[in-house]
């Protein structure tokens, strides 16, 4: 996560933009673009298995077919997209939200932020090595942000950044 962070900061200088303008997806704005207005496990449906994502295939959700596990990740769009066009929201590598790791509020709420501060930065989606179950849009996980592994990684969003009036 620290690394990601040191990543976003030298993308901003190197296109001369503010601070900010690229970072993580919050946990909230992560599940959203994965699930691309589906309410299934998967953006796919209820089933997956190693012919939509890359995960250990021997090991599929729902009525997902046993495949092939390829111990590695693959190139990006090596899969069909999710109905907004986002590829591998489900497997290859796991990916980093800008979010503390903690419990879910109570009641409803609309885009959340995660808690103010913690021990673990949040990692969605599922890796190559893990099993279907772990692949679920709803499943999270939580990390120190100073750990590295090469099955994890991050999708960044860019922010519209508001320049003063000429």
């Amino acid at each position: 996560w620290e690394d990601c962070q040191a990543f976003l900061k030298k993308l901003c200088q190197m296109e001369g933009v503010p601070d900010g303008t690229y970072r993580l997806l919050t946990e909230a704005q992560w599940e959203y673009a994965c699930r691309a207005g589906t309410t299934t496990a998967f953006c796919y449906g209820n089933d997956l298995d190693s012919s939509m994502a890359n995960f250990n295939g021997p090991y599929p959700y729902g009525a997902g077919r046993k495949g092939v596990y390829r111990g590695t990740t693959l190139r990006v769009g090596s899969f069909r997209p999710n109905g907004w066009g986002l590829y591998d929201m489900h497997g290859n590598v796991s990916e980093w939200c800008q979010d503390w790791y903690g419990a879910y509020p109570s009641g409803s709420v609309t885009d959340p932020f995660g808690p103010a501060s913690g021990d673990y930065r949040v990692l969605r989606g599922g890796c190559y090595h893990d099993v279907a179950t772990k692949c679920r849009s709803a499943n999270r996980g939580g990390v120190a942000p100073v750990h590295r592994d090469s099955s994890w990684g991050f999708r960044l969003s860019r922010t519209t950044p508001s320049y003063p009036s000429r």
